[in-house]
């Protein structure tokens, strides 16, 4: 999942596994900041409250205004482009229960959740088929008195206990809760819960960026983005980094920051905006086409590769090593049939021998 010119391997000292802690992830970021000098250019513990067209500075322009925190300090800066980098995994995402307003227990989403300790001897429901949702019910599971785990796209009569679990049920979606404290299942079950657990995604949220309208979120639909990057009204001077999910993203959020800066400096010509809109509206059609909603029109999964490729043929750079390609396909296989053992077993040695070649080339 490392940059491509700064593999992410084990360090001395460091956390030796090959899925390590969120920890040892930052410890990566920090030293790729510093090797690349990159602390030198960020102003920390700064808000960035308003991005707008400047009025003033010729077409194109941006007004960014941003307070630091800690020394209360304001600026009223223009610039020449924006580039929004904000991520999307803090705005969470709730799914819609009937009759939750009146339900009695504790709602909260996995953003929130930290350690499983709290939830001893308690009854969890968990919303969502993805990791989160997988990883924190077999995390509290040793603690929980029964954890449910409700998934929309589970078929409406799903009731499977989870082999190796005594108490961890994979359920359909939640019916309606009641004011008893009491939740219904389509398929039929009812069960007294005391905490309801969404881990059904983020929001894309841009709260200080204004476009008069150019750029707008529709039902999680970042859009009009040329390849999720351009709005054509405004590029090449507003551009967005990191809007697709279900990635390998520092990869991916690199190939989008080379075609950014191929693009700022002129290096790299963009098609005309109508031959961009037409890309887009292409791209719409294919989706409805193909029944997938507006909400996942940046759910990249496979196709990320693809994409990946394609930036990289912008760029005049490599794509995508096929070592990364196999290593992505056969984690996510691995993943869903021995989600207990996945992350410290594995049969892709000759892959890690094809890393190690290549990450050789970085690596002093």
């Amino acid at each position: 999942m490392g940059y491509i010119d700064f593999p992410f391997v084990a360090r001395s000292g460091g956390d030796q596994r090959r899925f390590p802690s969120h920890g040892e992830v930052l410890a990566y970021l920090q030293e790729f900041a510093k090797e690349f000098k990159i602390e030198e250019v960020i102003r920390f513990e700064t808000a960035v409250e308003r991005v707008a067209p400047a009025t003033e500075g010729g077409s194109g322009k941006w007004r960014v205004e941003s307070t630091e925190t800690e020394k209360r300090v304001r600026r009223d800066e223009v610039y020449d482009a924006v580039v929004v980098c904000n991520g999307h995994y803090i705005e969470p995402r709730l799914a819609e229960i009937p009759g939750i307003s009146s339900w009695p227990g504790k709602e909260m989403h996995s953003h929130n959740y930290r350690t499983p300790e709290p939830f001893k001897d308690q009854v969890v429901v968990l919303i969502g088929n993805s990791a989160s949702a997988v990883d924190i019910s077999r995390d509290i599971a040793g603690h929980a008195k029964e954890v449910h785990v409700a998934g929309r796209s589970n078929p409406a009569d799903t009731y499977i206990k989870q082999p190796g679990y005594s108490n961890l049920w994979m359920h359909s979606m939640i019916e309606r809760v009641n004011k008893d404290g009491s939740v219904v299942f389509q398929n039929g079950q009812t069960i007294l819960v005391d905490v309801i657990m969404h881990c059904t995604g983020y929001k894309y949220h841009f709260p200080f960026l204004e476009t008069n309208g150019s750029v707008t979120v529709d039902d999680n639909r970042v859009g009009p983005l040329y390849k999720n990057v351009f709005p054509p009204e405004l590029a090449p001077w507003l551009s967005f980094i990191g809007i697709p999910w279900q990635v390998v993203p520092f990869p991916l959020f690199e190939l989008q920051s080379k075609w950014i800066a191929g693009v700022l400096s002129g290096r790299i010509m963009l098609p005309s905006k109508e031959d961009m809109m037409n890309d887009i509206k292409s791209l719409y059609a294919t989706l409805e086409a193909q029944g997938i909603q507006k909400r996942y029109t940046h759910r990249m999964g496979i196709a990320q590769f693809e994409y990946n490729d394609w930036l990289a043929t912008q760029c005049g750079c490599p794509g995508t090593e096929e070592w990364r390609k196999e290593m992505y396909l056969t984690t996510g296989v691995r993943k869903r049939t021995t989600p207990e053992t996945y992350r410290d077993e594995w049969e892709d040695h000759h892959l890690i021998s094809q890393a190690s070649q290549d990450f050789s080339l970085y690596t002093h």
